[in-house]
Formats: structure tokens, sequence, C-alpha cells
């Protein structure tokens, strides 16, 4: 289905920064839209004034996720407020289509004082849902959250991680056209976020989701594309990898850019490399590499660890090729190691890649790793698990 449920066309929204001028200033508006009269000019700031969202346009249709990137004060939470009608925009239009599911803040449309229970049914009913509805799904809701023995306690007794259970559970179960979460996975513990993302995985099929994260490898796992906010305005909107680039150099970070290979020998290793890797990677497709190894003497008994990580050092796939299973040793010249991955299921995002060769004592001898190499192009919702390494041939020249 490839029907349009948001469409937002030229949306702009100020805000002022003294609060005694925003008060007058609010007040002459309500008096000019009594009347008739427009507010001001087109693009006009009075004094004090300044855009938090100023001139946003993009279309959503159902199946696709946008990732809402930028830095904090960006414009982000101000754009889902005025999607999801809290507030009104000053210039610009939103159409959203079908029912919409949103969590845009901690147990933001919450009565603390009322039980988990009856806010499930406040909260379900907002969205114009039936008491009938409610009642179908309510014990898959509840289920969902995991706050069984507390759902008939008090909100306001409930901890931050059962709050956002909860939200979490309403906000998506009631199965909504259009779906809008701020932050909202960042609390929950790491269990709890992987069920989300198979959940939002099944969800996708039939909504469309906006998910605004400052995770880059979430908002890679999950978005389509990408919108990269910055003092209001989009700085990015396309595609996911692109974004993600973006948003960095936005920010300065310093991986960002790419690195060269780094190469950490110890005796009687010469010198170690690495050859015939892929610069993009397709979700799950195969490929192979060359691993070179100079050496001025015998080493028996090593083992290969062959680790990627993301771009925060976090390990996302491993695989350890020890001599007790392949009888791996390094010969005095040149060593030639080829290897191949069956299978590397990675999200959309750039990768570290790592080799570490070590003898009979756990000593290091080689240390290799590059920048940036590979940039899967493709990827899945969920917890990457290990990749599989097939050892190909293993010779000295």
């Amino acid at each position: 289905m490839n029907d349009t449920l948001i469409k937002v066309e030229g949306v702009s929204k100020k805000f002022c920064r003294s609060l005694k001028r925003s008060l007058w200033y609010g007040m002459r508006d309500l008096g000019n839209e009594l009347i008739g009269r427009r507010h001001s000019r087109d693009g006009e700031l009075r004094r004090d004034e300044f855009w938090a969202v100023k001139d946003v346009s993009f279309e959503l249709k159902r199946g696709e996720c946008l990732g809402l990137i930028g830095r904090n004060g960006a414009g982000k939470t101000t754009l889902l407020r005025m999607l999801n009608g809290l507030i009104k925009p000053d210039s610009g239009s939103i159409e959203m289509r079908g029912r919409v599911g949103a969590l845009i803040a901690l147990g933001a449309g919450f009565n603390p004082i009322l039980t988990g229970r009856e806010n499930i049914y406040v909260n379900a009913s907002v969205i114009g849902v039936s008491k009938e509805e409610i009642e179908e799904k309510i014990k898959a809701i509840v289920d969902f959250a995991e706050i069984g023995d507390f759902i008939d306690m008090p909100v306001q007794n409930y901890s931050s991680g059962m709050t956002v259970r909860l939200g979490f559970s309403i906000a998506t179960l009631l199965q909504p056209d259009i779906l809008i979460l701020d932050e909202v996975l960042a609390v929950g513990d790491a269990a709890f976020r992987y069920k989300c993302y198979r959940h939002m995985d099944q969800l996708l099929k039939n909504s469309a989701v906006i998910f605004v994260s400052h995770d880059m490898p979430n908002i890679g796992r999950i978005s389509s594309s990408t919108l990269l906010l910055s003092k209001g305005e989009i700085a990015f909107l396309g595609d996911t990898l692109d974004g993600i680039e973006a948003y960095r150099e936005l920010n300065n970070d310093p991986l960002s850019s790419n690195h060269d290979k780094i190469v950490t020998t110890y005796p009687p290793v010469k010198d170690v490399s690495i050859v015939g890797l892929p610069n993009e990677q397709q979700f799950s497709s195969k490929f192979s590499a060359e691993i070179i190894i100079d050496s001025e003497a015998h080493v028996g008994h090593c083992t290969l660890r062959f680790n990627v990580t993301d771009l925060s050092g976090n390990y996302v796939a491993s695989c350890v090729v020890n001599s007790d299973e392949y009888n791996i040793k390094i010969n005095r010249g040149k060593n030639h190691w080829r290897i191949g991955f069956s299978s590397l299921p990675l999200k959309a995002d750039r990768y570290m890649l790592r080799a570490t060769f070590t003898d009979s004592r756990g000593a290091i001898i080689a240390l290799w790793h590059n920048g940036h190499q590979i940039r899967v192009t493709g990827g899945h919702l969920g917890i990457v698990s290990n990749c599989q390494l097939d050892l190909c041939s293993w010779n000295t020249l």
C-alpha cells in the first residue's frame, strides 16, 4: 500500500524568548484571529522571536519510517507536537490520515492519579478506539508492557521504565495508521527495546512511523529515510545512511571522517593486511577477503579473532578461529589466508573491522583494523547475532 498518510507543506513555528512579550504577542495574535486579520507578514520575526521550525516539508506513506534526527534544540519535538495537534503551526499545512498513536514525552497523556488500566481506557478513547476494541486488546497491552501485577496501581507510582512500557504498548498495540515516537525507547531496558523493535517491524507493514532518536544505530536499524533538522530548518532529507553521515558531520563527530587502516605488530610479525573487502555490503550477502601476514619466524597454535563493531566501538558481530579447529600457524615469510563470510546480518550503517592474531599464550602478535571500510546498505530490525565465517584456505608462499 502506497497511500500517503502524512503530508507536511511549508510548516513553520516561531516562539518568543521573553515571557512578557510572548504573552503580549499571544493576546495580539488572538485578537487578530477574531477579526480575521493576519498575525504578521510571512517570514517576519518580532522582537525576541525565533524560528523553532521553519519551512519544513515532507511526505510519509504507509509502510515507511522516517528517522527524525538533529541536535537538542533543532526543532524535532516542536515539529512532532504540531504533527500530533498539540500546537498550531504559524504557517504551512499538515495533513494526517488515519488513527494516530503518539508517545512524544515520557508519561504524556497519563493521569497520574488514575491506575494503569484506567489510563489505557482514557488514552484509547482519545484516539477514537471503541470500548469493545479496548476490551479485546487490553490483555495484550498489559502483557506486552509486562506490568501485570501493577496495572491497577496509580501511574504516579510507576518507575520511568514502567511508564514507557505502558505508553509504548498503548501507542502501538491499538494498531495506529500513524505512529510518532520521540526518544521513548531510550528509557526501556535492552530486552524490552528488542521486543519493541520486533513489534515495530510488524507494525511498519501497515503504518507510517516517525521515529526520533539520538542513537544513530537505532535510526539505521528502523528508518527507511531520515530528516535532519538544524536550527529548525531541513539540513537533509533522504537516504538513511546519508542522513546519518550528515548528522555526524554537522555535529563534528570525529567518526564522520574516514580513517586509514591501523596496523600494530609485535615480533616476529612484521606486517599484516587484509585485502578484498567491499566498500558497500548488502544485507546477508556473502563476501570473502584475504589476510596477508609477513613474519620473521614460525608461530604455531595461533588464534584469529575477527570482530565487527559499530562506530561507537560496540561489538555487533564476531567470530573466533583457533588452532584446535583449523591447525592455524604462521610460517616464516608471507602467509596468505583466504576467509569468507557466509552471512553478515547487519543493519544499515557503517562498521569498523578488527582482526587480532594471538599466539598460544594469548599474547597479541598482530592487530589490524580499518576506518570505515564496510557500509551496509540493507538491514533489518532486531539484535545482530554472530556472523558466520568459513575458512577457505591457508598457505605460505
